[in-house]
């Protein structure tokens, strides 16, 4: 399950090339570019778009695999324009939403990927566990080697209860000059590549 207009959800068809892909987009603009990228790609037939909240999903089953780029900003100054508020702003409550539903919706051993600013990574880790839902692997993501951590892909998983694997991605090695790592692991995405 995913989120925007659909880069996401394109980029695991493409890469998990027996899965079935259920996207999830609020913003109802987004909902129709998404659709129409799903619908120009050749993974079209095992796509799904779902234009509402997660909230308001009807029953489509269990999940391995639920991937979301939330909304995540939560003690900032709200945008004022509508659409860009309800893709960067929400509050604790709406975290707490969403692993309680992905504790209902995975199947067992199924996996919860965020990618979060690194203090509010650190408080989902905590509350994550009051729903059965583990770390599993920490990836800190910096703009330069040495530099402070701007985001963190948090990877939970049901039932896990091993050592946390954690790991830097390094976006550039020199100013306007991406890293090896991000060129590696973009590659199959981007024809700049």
């Amino acid at each position: 399950m995913v989120q925007e207009t659909g880069v996401i959800a394109l980029m695991l068809a493409q890469r998990c090339l027996e899965s079935e892909i259920a996207a999830v987009e609020v913003d109802l603009l987004a909902a129709k570019r998404a659709e129409m990228n799903f619908n120009s790609s050749p993974y079209a037939e095992r796509m799904k778009l779902h234009a509402c909240s997660f909230q308001n999903l009807d029953d489509i089953g269990l999940f391995d695999f639920i991937i979301s780029n939330p909304p995540f900003y939560t003690d900032s100054l709200h945008n004022p324009d509508a659409r860009k508020k309800l893709a960067r702003h929400t509050n604790l409550e709406f975290f707490n939403e969403l692993l309680q539903f992905s504790a209902a919706s995975l199947q067992q051993q199924g996996r919860l990927a965020l990618i979060l600013p690194t203090l509010l990574a650190e408080e989902l880790g905590v509350i994550a566990q009051s729903f059965g839902l583990n770390l599993l692997e920490v990836i800190q993501i910096r703009s330069f080697e040495g530099e402070d951590i701007i985001r963190k892909i948090v990877i939970f998983q049901q039932g896990f209860g091993g050592d946390v694997a954690i790991s830097d991605f390094i976006i550039y090695q020199a100013k306007g000059v991406y890293s090896d790592m991000y060129r590696a692991t973009l590659k199959p995405y981007f024809l700049a590549f």
